[in-house]
């Protein structure tokens, strides 16, 4: 599977170190080649964990330092700790070797740039071409330079994070945590963040070893084990990591799952109590729950992107914004990084907890309980992705009067809730997302749409 972020497959069928390493020759020469005078050729690896991901890292550092580039080796790291570095060195871009959420027997390549983000596509492109054409520059042997070795990387990140929030006022509060890491990348900067936070941490799922002890997305079917540890530890909050650390699902002292759109609206909520109004970003995909949050604070405002971790990223570097994220449970802090970043997520609820000196679950009671729905529609049958236009006419007739956003595909805001109708990039599909009140109403919303297209 190749995409804007780069490359993801099966361990020892497609994808391999062989695979790896020539995909990294695709990246690193597109890096050596945009490097602009004067400029460090360095590059940042980093990887999630999970095992398998050391002989594709080696693989990797070894065809980067080989096109001629300064190679840091960060070994296990979090995607927002190699973006921070990538920064902290100034290096022309990394590479993290992940299959984010995937299960175990996938791992992958994501690239980053000199921000740290997922490279445009135009470039994402230039090195999917230059990956399946096997198009690779080398550096003569005297010009590969030795692979640097940085075992720092998380505690630095870890340090900035605290930075950020009233680390006194979470001492004193006295919290506890649990937090299941999933034996992935984000169990060191977790236990160096919540010691650093004076909060007493229990551990689930934190060793090194890189096996999954469940299915690795932060969804509420796979932190059972989590819910049951904090609710039994009386923990104040529990918090799960992805394996590349980027997203964040809470639990409640109840064990409640409380959905990871709650995640931004959370960090938001505390995020502008701290550094005030602002303009706050968040993809079309997202919940209300943030604007709701925004109304809170006169001046503050949210803009709506295409979906993507970049272009949430973009506007908020535009309009110098204070917070932003996605629905996933992707918090992004621009003091920290232009990543989402799960630590920031739990530094900033942690904050919000300990200024509130209240349970989670009530400051949660506090915000609106809405419901959404997210389902696919096949187009194969009825013209594939060539059908999509004739829909969103359609669309725009069945939702006249609504506020209407077409960055990414087609968003109707209204009084009741939204919809958002988007393609796939990849496969003859539609997306439709649908948010009202209660299941009731954000199914209304979802059969209105779909009927509307013509989906049935």
């Amino acid at each position: 599977m190749l995409s804007v972020s780069g490359a993801r497959g099966i361990m020892g069928r497609s994808m391999t170190p062989v695979v790896a390493a020539r995909f990294a020759a695709a990246y690193g020469r597109r890096l050596a080649a945009g490097a602009a005078p004067g400029r460090p050729r360095r590059v940042c690896i980093g990887r999630d964990g999970r095992a398998g991901g050391e002989s594709l890292a080696a693989a990797v550092a070894g065809v980067l330092a080989a096109t001629g580039l300064e190679v840091i080796a960060l070994d296990v790291a979090t995607t927002p700790t190699v973006g921070i570095a990538i920064r902290r060195h100034g290096a022309l871009g990394g590479m993290v070797v992940t299959a984010s959420h995937n299960p175990q027997e996938w791992n992958g390549l994501k690239c980053l740039d000199g921000d740290g983000l997922a490279p445009p596509p135009e470039v994402a492109r230039g090195i999917i071409d230059d990956f399946k054409a096997d198009r690779a520059s080398y550096a003569a042997p005297t010009a590969i330079p030795l692979i640097r070795h940085e075992p720092g990387a998380t505690a630095h990140h870890v340090s900035k994070v605290v930075e950020c929030v009233d680390a006194t006022a979470i001492r004193a509060a006295g919290l506890a945590a649990v937090v299941d890491s999933v034996n992935a990348s984000g169990a060191a900067g977790a236990a160096m963040l919540l010691e650093a936070l004076g909060t007493a941490m229990t551990q689930i799922h934190g060793d090194p070893s890189g096996i999954f002890p469940h299915a690795p997305e932060p969804l509420e079917e796979n932190l059972r084990g989590l819910a049951e540890a904090t609710r039994a530890k009386g923990a104040a909050v529990g918090f799960a990591q992805d394996p590349d650390a980027d997203r964040l699902a809470i639990v409640d002292e109840r064990g409640r799952f409380i959905g990871e759109e709650y995640t931004l609206a959370l960090a938001a909520l505390r995020a502008l109590e701290r550094f005030g109004a602002g303009v706050l970003a968040a993809n079309l995909s997202t919940s209300r729950l943030i604007d709701h949050v925004a109304r809170g604070f006169p001046g503050s405002r949210v803009v709506r992107t295409a979906v993507g971790e970049a272009n949430v990223s973009a506007a908020l570097r535009d309009q110098k914004g204070v917070v932003g994220g996605e629905g996933n449970g992707g918090v992004i802090l621009p003091r920290i990084g232009w990543v989402r970043d799960s630590l920031v997520g739990m530094a900033l609820v942690l904050d919000l907890l300990a200024s509130r000196r209240r349970p989670l679950s009530e400051i949660v009671a506090g915000l609106p309980r809405l419901s959404m729905i997210k389902r696919k529609h096949d187009l194969a049958s009825i013209g594939g992705l060539a059908a999509v236009p004739g829909m969103i006419d359609r669309l725009r007739r069945e939702f006249a009067g609504a506020t209407v956003n077409d960055a990414d595909g087609i968003r109707f805001d209204l009084p009741e809730g939204w919809v958002h109708f988007r393609s796939s990039n990849t496969e003859p599909i539609v997306r439709l997302i649908a948010e009202g009140a209660d299941d009731a109403a954000a199914a209304r919303l979802a059969d209105r749409a779909a009927r509307g297209a013509g989906l049935g």
